[in-house]
């Protein structure tokens, strides 16, 4: 991959957010559910070009802004803080208690992690920990949508917004598990193989953005329909 693909694609998580927030300029109008959604990108967005600028000009930036890593740890947090609104905010019939016990349970995973285990503002590496115990949560809460919509007996669990940003963010979470999961002791045995792993990072968030991008079409074209 010659250098300019190769910077294009370091910056696809930013690029890829423009790809829902520029359909959303045309299509402001979507349901009160995917507000969290929509935060959660332009939050998304401010943080990711804050992240790609410090990876390539920290040279020109001070001591303690030479890494991005613990902006990395916020973002995670507020991922996990945004989809976890999503998910109670769909009103879905079904494990209503447990979607409300989970936030309480991901605040005592990660206290217990950043108090005992890690440091959150580590300047080495960002928090594998985090982020892999925020993609399996997350998992959770996919889980739970597709079987209330199989208690609800669904004619078709495809339709509607909701269902295509569960989906993208099912993809971005089972593909990033494991990335996360082994990313760090990675970049201490084969930092090359590190980075290759964080390009398959970078298609899932390219894949999680264009679902959502899918979600909020769906729902505009719900609302011609009805």
């Amino acid at each position: 991959m010659n250098s300019t693909l190769r910077r294009i694609f370091d910056w696809a998580e930013v690029w890829a957010l423009l790809i829902p927030l520029i359909y959303l300029l045309f299509k402001r109008r979507q349901p009160r559910f995917l507000k969290p959604v929509i935060i959660y990108l332009f939050i998304a967005l401010f943080i990711n070009i804050s992240v790609d600028i410090i990876a390539d000009y920290k040279k020109h930036f001070p001591d303690w802004l030479q890494s991005n890593n613990p902006i990395y740890n916020v973002h995670s947090l507020i991922r996990l803080a945004c989809f976890s609104y999503f998910f109670v905010a769909l009103k879905q019939s079904f494990f209503v208690r447990f979607k409300y016990v989970l936030p309480l349970l991901s605040l005592v995973v990660i206290l217990i992690n950043f108090g005992f285990i890690e440091n959150f503002g580590n300047p080495s590496h960002l928090s594998g920990n985090l982020l892999s115990a925020e993609a399996y949560l997350l998992l959770i809460y996919c889980m739970l949508y597709y079987l209330a919509k199989l208690n609800d007996d669904a004619d078709d669990i495809s339709t509607g917004p909701d269902f295509w940003i569960v989906t993208g963010l099912s993809i971005y979470v089972v593909v990033n598990f494991f990335v996360f999961l082994f990313y760090v002791p990675m970049i201490y045995q084969d930092g090359d193989l590190a980075n290759d792993m964080w390009d398959i990072h970078n298609v899932a968030y390219i894949l999680l953005c264009i679902f959502i991008t899918k979600a909020f079409y769906e729902s505009s074209r719900n609302q011609h329909t009805v």
